[in-house]
């Protein structure tokens, strides 16, 4: 028993006649009922009782037919489903992230994202960037937003804008309040609330600036250090896309005057290795949207 056999048994039993049915399939009628001959002797039942008005079906024939038309829509689903995947229309994203940027950069990429494909699903991992790259290298991901430390003989790699850190903190630590952007000079003796990776960033610029940073607190979440800052325990250094991330009428923002406090990341996967049709449109519309 095959697709076509079914096909031509289901339209023998919705036209009552084998003539009838052979000219709606655009064949001759003695092919048609070999078919139907050799559907009912592959499956040891007889499907139709012959009448001399067309055909009636049996009871197994009746019970085929509701299941040979459940088979036929199945198999069209798949079909469809399958070319949904193939083009990336459906299917599952598999992304990792340093975890600051799977609380700025990414969800605004994610929301455009699922506004053109919205049935595909996604896989999100996190951790720092040592941890992406084994995710990329065992296939656990197909993409990784990372700093831009790796090999670029090993991955293919887009460069993202380069995004300045920012200050947030309560009125009572806003010492100049006139001012909307803040040196690092004035960061010394201040309680500092940093992510775990930006810290060794923040303390080198502070130290080339004269100065150990006073370390309050070092975290691996955005959120919580802006929550910290927010109920006043210290000033908190994040990226600027992390502004308003926290709702909150008490904290202010202000950018930092140094260039070498900038983070500097980068989207990468391997290179000769398959990506996934999803994957791919993924990396096309973020080269279109930085282009």
């Amino acid at each position: 028993m095959d697709i076509k056999q079914l096909k031509y048994f289901l339209t023998i039993a919705e036209e009552g006649q084998i003539t009838r049915a052979a000219k709606r399939l655009h064949m001759a009628q003695p092919p048609l009922s070999q078919q139907l001959k050799v559907l009912e002797e592959d499956l040891g039942v007889n499907l139709v009782e012959r009448e001399s008005r067309g055909i009636v079906l049996t009871e197994a024939g009746h019970l085929l037919y509701k299941r040979a038309a459940h088979m036929l829509e199945l198999l069209k689903a798949t079909r469809k489903e399958l070319k949904e995947i193939d083009e990336g229309r459906s299917g599952t994203l598999s992304i990792g992230a340093v975890a600051s940027s799977g609380t700025t950069f990414l969800p605004i990429k994610i929301v455009s994202f699922h506004e053109r494909y919205p049935h595909v699903n996604f896989n999100l991992r996190e951790g720092d960037t040592n941890k992406i790259l084994e995710l990329l290298n065992t296939g656990v991901i197909e993409i990784g937003i990372v700093r831009t430390i790796f090999d670029p003989k090993t991955y293919h790699s887009v460069s993202l804008p380069e995004e300045p850190m920012v200050v947030a903190m309560c009125h009572e630590w806003n010492c100049n309040k006139e001012k909307f952007q803040i040196n690092v000079e004035e960061l010394a003796n201040k309680p500092l609330l940093l992510h775990r990776s930006n810290e060794n960033m923040i303390v080198e610029c502070c130290q080339q600036n004269g100065f150990e940073p006073q370390i309050f607190c070092r975290g691996d979440d955005v959120r919580s250090l802006l929550v910290w800052a927010d109920a006043g325990l210290g000033m908190a250094i994040v990226p600027k896309s992390a502004v308003g991330l926290v709702p909150s009428n008490k904290l202010l923002y202000k950018e930092i005057i140094d260039t070498s406090l900038e983070i500097r990341k980068a989207i990468i996967w391997l290179r000769n290795r398959y990506l996934s049709a999803s994957t791919r449109n993924f990396i096309e519309m973020i080269l279109s949207d930085l282009s």
